[in-house]
């Protein structure tokens, strides 16, 4: 599998886990890869339960970066890129902030409202600057 598809793939994993606040990271994982045949490689679970663990720092992250906006008013979708791409700027040094940044836009055109991705993109940049990231 490529990084493309395995950032995909742990994308649809933390939108469920945005949706399904009745069930664990664990469940979630287990029932999309056993039932749904999810197919998941070491970048997808460590992302995913990475994103689970750190959630409150990341979400720190992307509140502090949604200027004008409430992170309440977040579609699952956009919080879920989000999360995904702040994950890879904090915590994943071998990632470019600019592959992050970009693949979280093209998941927002992908899944979300045709006019999310605006919001992705400038809360992204302004994340990049608040962790002093290139």
């Amino acid at each position: 599998m490529n990084r493309k598809t395995a950032r995909e793939n742990a994308f649809i994993l933390l939108f469920e886990l945005a949706s399904k606040t009745d069930e664990t990271a664990e469940e979630i994982f287990e029932k999309a890869t056993e039932i749904r045949s999810l197919e998941c490689d070491d970048f997808v679970k460590r992302v995913f339960f990475g994103v689970n663990e750190n959630l409150r720092v990341i979400d720190e992250c992307i509140e502090k970066s949604i200027v004008g906006w409430k992170s309440s008013r977040l579609s699952l979708v956009s919080r879920a890129s989000l999360r995904l791409a702040v994950y890879e700027m904090m915590f994943m040094e071998d990632v470019p902030v600019k592959v992050s940044i970009n693949e979280a836009i093209e998941l927002s055109k992908k899944y979300d409202d045709e006019k999310a991705y605006m919001l992705v993109n400038g809360a992204l940049n302004s994340a990049k600057e608040l962790l002093g990231k290139q």
